[in-house]
């Protein structure tokens, strides 16, 4: 499984909304800026975001965006979820009830379930919350 540009930058700009949370919403020029992200693909991406209701759309010349929850309310499989669709490591794992007509004789089937159910085990239980202290450590680690 390898997630796209697109699974990637959404999770850095909800990082970096859950960062600048100041009671003042997030530019995303500035937020491109940050990143070293486009503008126009960054707004793509906040489009998608703004529909599932992750974040909330401020409007006027002070406007921008902020999260519509706590960081620890969303997990990094949300977000990715929403961007990349399903994270199964096969099509055979990607409905809830596996169609393949191969399962029964299958032997890499278990692989793949096990595969599956780790990736989930890490996105499902990682936070933006989680994100954000990790970064905190970073820069705080960080010497010049």
């Amino acid at each position: 499984m390898k997630i796209s540009t697109k699974g990637r930058y959404a999770l850095r700009l909800m990082l970096d909304l859950a960062l600048h949370d100041n009671d003042a919403p997030v530019r995303i020029k500035d937020i491109a800026a940050r990143q070293d992200i486009s503008d126009k693909y960054l707004e793509q991406i906040i489009s998608s975001l703004n529909k599932a209701g992750y974040v909330k759309s401020i409007r006027g010349p002070q406007g921008g965006y902020k999260l519509a929850k706590d960081p620890s309310g969303y997990t990094v499989g949300m977000i990715l979820r929403l961007t990349e669709g399903s994270l199964a490591p096969v099509a055979c794992l990607d409905d809830e009830v596996n169609q393949c007509d191969r399962q029964e004789t299958c032997a890499t089937l278990k692989l793949w379930q096990q595969l599956d159910d780790a990736i989930k085990s890490v996105v499902d239980t990682v936070t933006l919350a989680d994100l954000v202290e990790w970064q905190e450590e970073k820069i705080d680690n960080y010497v010049i």
